[in-house]
């Protein structure tokens, strides 16, 4: 008997290894399934196509003016997508705050669309940073009024950057809190989380306004990781809304109200 049960153990750890090896081998596959740009939406007639160097290679953004254009220089949103999207379907999702006034840079992820390299935590990181130091040297942006705004995975784009760069405000929307949590969930422990996204972390340290979005029926990010970042933050607003994680409109009212009482609206429009 005791040299059965210790086969049974050496069974066991052999399966939970495997099981283990598995997901660190398959989490980027899991994490970031990019779609096809085979039937996406072409990119507007007012969409400047913008290219920027990082470490595995080229990656594509889009930089929408605002509408009307300004007279003076436009706060500008830097909008970091969830993990089974393209910048290609997002650009009528801005018009609204490019009418406030707003510029709008939609930053595609490494590997995604026509964009070289492959998606990690590190290599979206530097995407993120490398459009926001673009923009600062963009004639028609205000450098002192850049918001970061992220959606499911790109909020851990959002504060990668809120990280690395002074951004104005931080926009979370349908977020996590890490992605360690969720591989908690399917058996794993931490260390093997290649690609963890701790926004739990930087939100502590964010000095800045952060408004956090979430729809109070999200089944796949639970808005628990919103109520949990909220009480984390320095100072931070959280509004449910009536939807889950898909299906959920853009909150513009609420992101309006939000941004004008930090004073990082265009002054034409406040």
């Amino acid at each position: 008997m005791p040299k059965l049960f210790i086969l049974l153990g050496f069974a066991a750890a052999a399966l939970l290894a495997g099981y283990w090896g598995l997901l660190f081998l398959m989490q980027r596959s899991l994490l970031f399934p990019a779609p096809g740009v085979e039937g996406a939406p072409p990119r507007p007639f007012d969409a400047e196509q913008v290219w920027l160097a990082i470490g595995v290679g080229q990656i594509e953004a889009w930089f929408l003016p605002p509408t009307p254009r300004a007279v003076g220089l436009s706060p500008l949103i830097i909008f970091a997508h969830g993990n089974g999207e393209l910048i290609d379907f997002w650009p009528a999702a801005f018009d609204e705050p490019r009418r406030w006034g707003f510029a709008v840079l939609l930053v595609e992820y490494p590997g995604y669309g026509r964009s070289a390299g492959y998606p990690s935590e590190a290599t979206i990181t530097q995407g993120v940073v490398a459009a926001y130091d673009w923009s600062q040297a963009h004639p028609g942006i205000d450098p002192s009024r850049i918001v970061a705004y992220g959606r499911s995975i790109g909020g851990g784009a959002a504060c990668q950057l809120a990280l690395r760069r002074p951004v104005s405000a931080l926009v979370l929307e349908s977020a996590f809190t890490g992605v360690r949590p969720f591989a908690r969930g399917f058996g794993a422990p931490s260390f093997l989380v290649r690609d963890p996204f701790d926004n739990l972390a930087v939100v502590r340290e964010y000095p800045g306004p952060l408004l956090l979005l979430h729809g109070s029926h999200d089944e796949i990010i639970s808005p628990s990781h919103s109520e949990m970042l909220a009480a984390a933050a320095q100072q931070a607003e959280l509004h449910l809304l009536p939807c889950g994680h898909n299906d959920c409109p853009r909150a513009w009212p609420v992101v309006h109200d939000f941004l004008e009482r930090h004073e990082l609206l265009p002054k034409q429009t406040r």
